[in-house]
């Protein structure tokens, strides 16, 4: 198995990310139609953040676990306890999968009465043996990770994207005669599907790829062996503080939709309005987790190196490190949020009842907070600081709550009051993290530093892609004159003009450099314009 540089792995898995993210924008909209518009969608959005926080409660902490294990020891070149660490976490993550599928299924209304939406309790049911299929892939993806080898986990995530947009349609499609409870449990067949079909190709690509080569210069007696229990230890010290952060951050966001139904009631709206508002939210969230998933994959890549790296104690690569992922963090956090804001309404016209786009146009913004958030969280378990992280995170989501609680009963204000939570929120954790990185290292982090030259180039780009919009958007409209045909292509073209913009202004004021392009995978680079290649330094 051939090990990635950082840089490579993060462009594998982000461009893998991409594309299933393009996928399930682009069956959302037909999703959203079939179930009947925002207030059903909001059944089928209840029942996925019942999904998620038990897919979390499974999955985050574990994986995380085997990828910063088996990093630390390749890196000391003890090989053994990294396939043991990876054969127990793997047998854990079985148990623990199947109890949760269990749980899940016989608990199904019992969550959904608490979201307040009981017409979800079919999708959930629908949705319980994802996690066991999940478990089993994400113990896989661990393993790979920590081996800096991110292609398995980004051809595994492409097939479980490409098999729930094909399936999720056909079946919400075919059970929507029974009633909007049985059409959204047909929208989440093919995660499950999906789920274990990914779990397969992990199995066999581990199976193909799993030994070692071992260097003529190792010697096994010269490794510090470790026990069943003293590997163990080492994973609950690792899997339960991050199972735990982030298991309260998606608590946050159960009890975050179950106070905005309850609080939208509260402030006067009835009930089929409030599920509609709610259905909005979960259409601005799936627009800004397009972004979040690359960051989410720069952080992946970014924790076994920083792992390594703390491991060994090399303090200028670990510092190299983590400059490179705060800098890539906001080269792509930045100009994503601008992006979104101006596009705002264009992009609602194409995919979305419209009525929700100015949720997206001042609520871009949380996803840099959130990108930031989580490449700190990132940085603080690649050296260590889990427990830190759990209380700092849980001390981040009590503020969102209660700016929630607040904030959303106001009927001038309502679902708006959960981008003011969420700021809030992010921005106290940010705050605490940034302290601790600070005090652990005993560096200097400039960590804003590296968003002075994304937010210029964007600001830049901000203004081409509404002048290119415009113009195009006008003249389809003497030219074809179908509305949904000449936003789409005024759209396309405005954020390909966007992108050249930024990148060019970005390359001229130093914000990207030759090396950074280097370190691409070849097959990338080479879709890289050579007029944009020629003014990189």
């Amino acid at each position: 198995m051939k090990e990635q540089s950082t840089a490579k792995g993060f462009a594998i898995l982000s461009m893998a990310t991409i594309l299933g993210k393009i996928l399930s924008l682009l069956y959302l909209p037909f999703l959203v139609k079939i179930l009947g518009g925002n207030g059903t969608y909001g059944i089928y959005y209840a029942a996925y953040q019942i999904y998620v926080f038990i897919y979390v409660l499974t999955n985050a902490g574990i994986p995380v676990a085997i990828s910063k294990l088996v990093s630390e020891f390749i890196v000391v070149k003890n090989y053994r306890d990294a396939v043991k660490s990876f054969r127990m976490s793997r047998f854990v993550l079985v148990i623990i999968g199947f109890s949760m599928s269990f749980i899940l299924f016989f608990a199904a209304r019992l969550f959904s009465n608490l979201m307040k939406v009981p017409q979800a309790y079919l999708a959930v049911i629908a949705l319980s043996p994802a996690i066991l299929c999940t478990s089993v892939s994400s113990a896989y993806r661990g393993y790979f990770q920590g081996r800096g080898n991110m292609t398995p986990t980004a051809i595994s995530q492409l097939m479980e994207q490409l098999l729930n947009t094909i399936l999720s349609l056909i079946f919400a499609a075919m059970l929507l005669k029974y009633g909007e409870a049985a059409a959204c449990a047909g929208a989440t067949v093919g995660t499950t599907v999906g789920a274990f079909v990914s779990a397969i190709y992990l199995i066999v690509a581990y199976e193909r790829n799993k030994h070692f080569r071992i260097p003529k210069e190792y010697y096994e007696k010269q490794t510090i062996k470790h026990t069943n229990k003293q590997i163990l230890t080492k994973i609950a010290n690792y899997g339960v503080p991050i199972t735990v952060c982030v298991g309260m951050q998606n608590a946050g966001n159960l009890v975050d939709t179950s106070i905005t139904m309850s609080r939208l009631l509260a402030g006067g709206i009835k009930y089929d309005m409030a599920k509609a508002l709610l259905g909005t939210i979960g259409n601005y969230q799936t627009l800004i987790n397009v972004p979040i998933a690359i960051i989410s994959s720069l952080a992946v890549t970014i924790l076994p190196s920083i792992s390594a790296s703390a491991a060994i104690r090399d303090k200028k690569v670990l510092i190299q490190k983590i400059n490179y992922a705060f800098r890539i963090c906001f080269l792509i956090s930045v100009p994503s949020a601008v992006g979104l804001s101006i596009l705002s309404l264009p992009v609602y016209k194409l995919i979305y009842p419209i009525e929700g786009f100015r949720l997206m146009f001042y609520g871009s913004v949380v996803l840099i907070f959130m990108s930031l958030v989580q490449i700190q969280t990132s940085i603080l378990q690649g050296i260590g600081k889990i427990y830190n992280v759990t209380i700092y995170s849980i001390i981040g989501i009590i503020v969102k709550i209660f700016a929630d609680y607040i904030l959303v009963a106001m009927p001038q204000i309502n679902v708006y009051g959960t981008v003011v939570g969420s700021v809030l929120g992010f921005s106290t954790t940010i705050f605490l993290n940034y302290r601790l990185i600070k005090k652990s290292m005993k560096i200097r982090v400039r960590m804003l530093r590296h968003a002075v030259k994304p937010l210029v180039a964007s600001i830049i780009m901000g203004g081409a892609v509404c002048i290119v919009y415009s113009v195009i958007n006008f003249l389809m409209g003497l030219i074809i004159k179908k509305p949904y045909l000449d936003n789409l292509v005024a759209v396309t073209f405005a954020i390909v003009a966007g992108v050249f913009v930024y990148f060019i202004f970005l390359a001229l004021i130093r914000g990207i450099r030759k090396s950074d392009l280097n370190s691409l995978p070849n097959k990338m680079k080479r879709l890289i314009p050579k007029s944009i290649m020629s003014i990189v330094r």
